[in-house]
């Protein structure tokens, strides 16, 4: 696919023009740019944060969904090209850390490699769990009751069916994306990775989680904290200051 116009896809809600890094942040299945302005604005001065607008959602609402997160993951990369003047980071979680990490081998596949990766809420590529239920193929009733699981959306959202009915199709493109994701065998990445997870999360073990470390030949880290799939709702400043941890060690010759 060709270059897509970077202002659809990277929205910059706290800019730092004058740090000397990058933090690009992919949402969940249904989620949106504007989930990581608190992520912005609590590393705003020494990291300049981007976040990643898919199509099919908020100012996009009228685009389709791209189908896989493949396209995804090229369409990102594509838009990123003029922010890859110096060091980045990407974080995703649940199906966006799916779709950093596509990213992240796109990137080093071209030789602009990331100075790390960040995957919250996701099991490693190669850990497949058996499952005769689709979610995407649910009824809007079977969709609705998986997203009031994962205690991830607005309770106003939850309340309001008129306008949850409303966003039913991206979340359903969404699942229909991260359910059809086949992992393509690779070399692994050469950046640091980091794993976050949390400790009731019914999406990922904390074992499934460590499994990331087969995808990187550098350092490898893993935090699990108190708290089901949206754990980072909850611990936020924690989240953020392991993040931060983390893109400081990449400085370090240890990381590589």
């Amino acid at each position: 696919m060709g270059a897509v116009v970077t202002e659809k896809w990277i929205h910059r809600y706290e800019p730092a023009p004058d740090a000397d890094r990058r933090l690009v942040c992919f949402p969940h299945a249904g989620g949106a740019a504007p989930y990581f302005v608190p992520v912005a604005r609590a590393m705003a001065g020494d990291t300049d944060v981007l976040a990643v607008q898919y199509p099919g959602r908020q100012e996009r609402r009228q685009e389709p969904c791209l189908g896989s997160i493949d396209e995804l993951a090229r369409a990102a990369v594509d838009a990123l090209a003029p922010w890859l003047d110096r060091p980045v980071t990407l974080f995703g979680h649940s199906m966006g850390a799916m779709v950093a990490f596509e990213a992240a081998r796109l990137l080093e596949r071209d030789g602009r490699a990331p100075q790390g990766l960040v995957v919250s809420g996701r099991r490693a590529p190669t850990c497949v769990r058996p499952t005769r239920d689709l979610v995407h193929l649910r009824d809007d009733e079977g969709l609705m009751a998986e997203i009031r699981g994962m205690d991830g959306t607005d309770d106003r959202i939850l309340a309001d069916e008129e306008l949850l009915r409303m966003i039913l199709p991206v979340i359903r493109g969404d699942y229909r994306a991260v359910e059809g994701y086949r992992y393509r065998p690779g070399p692994p990445l050469s950046c640091p990775v980091l794993a976050l997870t949390g400790d009731t999360d019914p999406q990922v073990t904390p074992e499934e989680a460590r499994s990331w470390a087969e995808h990187t030949t550098g350092r490898f880290d893993i935090t699990v904290f108190p708290g089901g799939h949206f754990y980072l709702n909850s611990q936020g400043e924690a989240v953020i200051r392991a993040i931060a941890e983390h893109m400081s060690a990449a400085d370090s010759p240890r990381a590589r």
